[in-house]
């Protein structure tokens, strides 16, 4: 492709996102490119439950997320250690009365890095999405989530 064929995509494709009214999401994106079309997820859970096996489970211990209240349960659907040093597993988000959401949390078990993301979830939680940092507890028990989160109605 010559020079002037690639700019005429190019100006092209920006018309066509500006056309289909893509110019909000442009607009929107901060200026370091990232768009986290979201608000900031503070969550602590406590973990005495988890054993690292399939199933166990952490509580929510505190929340800011009003629809994810203190007392909502997050179960680990995959064993730890499966790859070797990490726990990566489908995760469900119970906040109780059928308000819960799915996700994925791969955390590395020698320094409790992880990442947590979130894709939808039922009830209150429809439409939920979240992209969350995981951070080991100071305290040996009630580790950390920070990020941002939205609801599909946000937008």
């Amino acid at each position: 492709m010559n020079r002037k064929s690639v700019i005429r995509a190019v100006v092209f494709a920006t018309a066509a996102v500006l056309a289909g009214g893509g110019t909000m999401s442009l607009l929107a994106a901060p200026k370091d490119g990232r768009n986290d079309d979201g608000r900031r997820l503070r969550i602590t859970k406590e973990c005495s439950q988890y054993t690292f096996e399939a199933g166990s489970f952490c509580t929510i211990s505190g929340s800011n997320v009003p629809r994810i209240p203190v007392g909502s349960v997050v179960t680990y659907d995959q064993a730890a250690g499966i790859p070797a040093g990490l726990l990566d597993s489908n995760i469900i988000l119970d906040a109780g009365g059928g308000n819960r959401a799915i996700g994925r949390c791969t955390l590395d078990l020698s320094n409790g890095l992880g990442l947590c993301t979130f894709s939808d979830g039922t009830g209150r939680l429809a439409g939920f999405h979240a992209r969350i940092k995981v951070s080991p507890p100071a305290d040996g028990l009630n580790w950390h989530w920070d990020g941002v989160y939205g609801f599909d109605d946000d937008f």
